[in-house]
């Protein structure tokens, strides 16, 4: 059977289709981001609030609220710098609270996004358990969380993880991304809470190497179609220029291949990640670095250290330049 032709106003509406289909792709893939919260300095203390709450992962430590955090300066910011750490004066009561430390989460939350953190220096140190990452905090982990940053006693390299309720996987290949699978089954209920991981090819990712070499820059993406995590070294010589000056917009399809990449193909993004918080925090011990702390070549039981050795967290802390959020 031969075709009719099409009519004038049909062919007009596919034409808009196909152009909508194209932009919306586009939209997806090549997306041009304009920069919504620039938070630098003391816009930290605006932006965020901190959570005095018992840690979720049984940390040897006591979170404080935000007054409690500047009069200890356990947070302070000046110019451009935004400082969160550990005390590292006070031995502790074994039956006693934990080490004092800080939770900040972002007030307001983002789905479709991008975030670029500028940081100087990542708390380092055995016991010590840092972390930037993403959730909704109220429905977990049916709504998702994405770890950008992550690690335990100084091991590197850095891991960006994902955990999702039941459902979510990832594929082992043809994922466009410098570095190597970890699990593949996101959900959080099996494999001990592992997610599914990504290792970063770069030591300097994380811990000491990080601090040493000055820090560098994170950055995520996150849409429907895909979250993606890049690093830069801060000596490196490939850092987007939109990312090293922190541009009114991004571009992350110029930013060349990302540490990590999570597709859509076996997880329907869209139905397993919220709205979400940006989250900082430093811990010690607990589920993690507490259960890998003997295989870390750390003095000591984990408890034990971080009761006893206040002096050993005077690099326990974090230094950010800045953290733009794009949208």
């Amino acid at each position: 059977m031969i075709p009719k032709p099409l009519s004038s106003n049909l062919f007009k509406a596919l034409l808009l289709t196909a152009s909508l289909t194209n932009f919306i792709i586009k939209g997806v893939h090549g997306a041009t981001y304009h920069l919504r919260d620039n938070i630098v300095g003391g816009a930290f203390f605006d932006a965020f609030e901190w959570q005095a709450i018992e840690d979720p992962t049984h940390g040897r430590v006591q979170y404080v609220d935000q007054r409690t955090a500047r009069n200890l300066n356990l947070t302070y910011a000046s110019g451009n710098s935004f400082v969160l750490r550990a005390d590292d004066r006070t031995v502790l009561n074994p039956s006693g609270p934990g080490r004092a430390s800080a939770r900040i989460r972002t007030k307001k939350t983002y789905s479709t996004h991008v975030a670029v953190f500028d940081l100087r220096h990542m708390p380092q140190g055995c016991g010590t358990w840092p972390a930037i990452w993403e959730t909704d905090g109220v429905n977990w982990p049916n709504a998702g969380e994405v770890d950008i940053v992550e690690g335990v006693n100084d091991q590197v390299p850095n891991a960006s993880t994902l955990h999702t309720g039941p459902g979510c996987t990832m594929p082992d290949s043809g994922r466009t991304q410098t570095g190597t699978n970890g699990q593949l089954d996101c959900d959080a209920a099996v494999n001990g809470n592992t997610g599914c991981g990504v290792a970063y090819p770069t030591l300097e990712s994380y811990g000491p190497l990080f601090n040493r070499n000055g820090g560098g820059w994170y950055a995520v993406e996150r849409n429907d179609e895909l979250i993606r995590v890049w690093f830069w070294p801060r000596n490196s010589e490939s850092v987007p220029p939109d990312v090293k000056y922190g541009g009114a917009t991004v571009a992350t399809d110029s930013w060349g291949v990302p540490a990590a990449h999570f597709p859509k193909t076996q997880c329907d993004l869209r139905r397993h990640f919220g709205d979400h918080n940006i989250i900082i925090n430093l811990t010690f011990c607990g589920d993690w670095a507490g259960s890998v702390y003997g295989q870390s070549g750390c003095p000591s039981t984990c408890v034990d250290f971080v009761n006893n050795n206040p002096a050993a967290f005077r690099e326990a802390y974090f230094d950010f330049a800045a953290l733009r959020v794009y949208q």
